[in-house]
């Protein structure tokens, strides 16, 4: 602390006396301590303050909570105090706090600070809150400070503006305090609701990007729905994907990615080496001109695990481009093709591909025209494949005219079906391939 005295109406009586030669100045002067006091002051102050707090019992802290509201007038949420009353506290731990259609105004988020400083939560959800300008980035400000939870859900909050979005990418930024942080929801929505102007909007993605760039703690990030587009958007999602390697969620879903932001992330896809495993790209306008991008990529991915495309319009041309490619490929276990507009033709480029991997686990292929022949094909590959477990079709089939082929559909869909449980059993009582030589755990093709 900075200590201030008066040289003119205090003195001390063993103080040194000034020199003669010195100017004697009037007024106030400031003297601090040395360095290291000041800086391990803080630190103490403020563990010691999180240690009490932690040792606070569910009760305690729904009686803070309620005073805490006497002194901001405002009402304590029943919804709150039955979460605290019913909780489990472990260490100072709970699992969730669910404020999901709260009406959080700033009163309300100020009087929440005893229970985020008193407590640690597995999961916040703010989904759906009402977020107020001043309330959320208060709000914000104190999960960053407290290091209250460790997944974070502020998606469907229209009313947040610019302080709100600076709030989250500093929350996002600062690695020292957020090496809980593992997961946030986000709604971008609200920014683009917020701007002025078209750009406006692309300057609060470009915070929270750039703020991701730096930050080795978080692994998911949901941006489903937000009206991504495939220039500003994907250039700065495909950016983030060059520099961030500790990112393992990547939801874009119902997004308008499109072919060329596709590419963007295809780019930068090539550099995780030790990053995203799970790419959701449902429903973004994305055709067999993008598989063209993601062709290239495939090949040198080594840690993408779940790849989901489907409601895009691939069609059997799109699958024919990534059947290679997706042979070459070491990482990706499962694969999601529903509603691709993939007939027979594409269902045949995939049984090649399943007949050559030893790693696809899952398969999603629901919501297309799948007949006899593409239901075939995919049955003899199943007879050589020894890992999917997994293969999604839809439960009334597209109907063929005849009732020979009919019946026929009935019984290739059994057996696909048998044969992945077949295959799922096989996994699970497998010995471990690392006490096994590679040709036992390989299996008989």
């Amino acid at each position: 602390m900075a200590h201030c005295s008066d040289s003119e109406e205090q003195s001390d009586g063993g103080a040194e006396k000034p020199n003669k030669n010195q100017k004697k100045k009037r007024g106030k002067h400031v003297s601090f301590p040395p360095d290291e006091q000041i800086v391990s002051g803080f630190a103490e102050h403020r563990d010691d303050g999180r240690k009490v707090d932690s040792c606070l019992t569910l009760t305690e802290v729904m009686v803070a909570y309620q005073q805490s509201c006497s002194r901001h007038q405002v009402q304590p949420r029943a919804h709150i105090l039955q979460q605290l009353q019913q909780g489990v506290c472990v260490g100072g731990g709970v699992k969730c706090l669910d404020l999901k259609g709260e009406r959080l105004d700033h009163r309300s988020c100020e009087a929440l600070e005893v229970v985020l400083k008193s407590l640690h939560f597995d999961f916040i959800n703010l989904q759906a809150a009402q977020l107020e300008e001043n309330g959320a980035s208060s709000l914000l400000d104190m999960i960053l400070y407290y290091e209250s939870t460790t997944h974070l859900d502020i998606s469907d909050n229209s009313s947040m503006g610019t302080l709100c979005w600076r709030a989250l990418a500093h929350l996002i930024k600062q690695p020292n305090s957020l090496d809980q942080i593992c997961g946030i929801d986000l709604d971008a929505r609200a920014a683009r609701a917020q701007a002025t102007r078209p750009h406006v909007y692309h300057i609060f993605l470009l915070l929270v990007v750039g703020a991701l760039k730096s930050n080795k703690a978080l692994r998911e990030l949901h941006l489903t729905n937000n009206l991504l587009n495939s220039y500003q958007d994907a250039l700065q999602l495909g950016d983030l994907l060059r520099y961030n390697t500790t990112l393992q969620t990547l939801e874009l879903s119902s997004n308008a990615v499109a072919d060329a932001g596709l590419e963007e992330l295809c780019d930068g896809l090539r550099w995780q080496t030790a990053g995203v495993k799970v790419l959701l790209l449902r429903n973004n306008q994305i055709t067999a001109g993008g598989m063209v991008h993601l062709a290239k990529a495939l090949p040198v991915l080594k840690v993408l695990q779940v790849l989901d495309l489907g409601e895009n319009l691939l069609g059997d041309e799109g699958i024919q481009v990534i059947r290679e490619p997706l042979m070459m490929n070491c990482s990706v276990l499962q694969l999601g093709l529903a509603q691709a507009n993939i007939t027979c033709e594409g269902a045949v480029a995939l049984a090649e591909f399943l007949a050559e991997s030893r790693q696809i686990q899952g398969l999603d292929l629901r919501q297309n025209q799948l007949k006899v022949g593409g239901l075939m094909a995919l049955c003899l590959a199943l007879r050589i494949n020894r890992s999917l477990s997994s293969l999604d079709l839809d439960h009334i089939p597209p109907q063929e005219q005849d009732v020979f082929l009919t019946e026929t559909q009935t019984r290739l869909q059994s057996e696909i079906t048998r044969r992945c449980l077949d295959n799922a059993s096989r996994s699970h009582l497998a010995p471990d391939p690392s006490e096994t030589l590679p040709a036992e755990a390989d299996g008989p093709a």
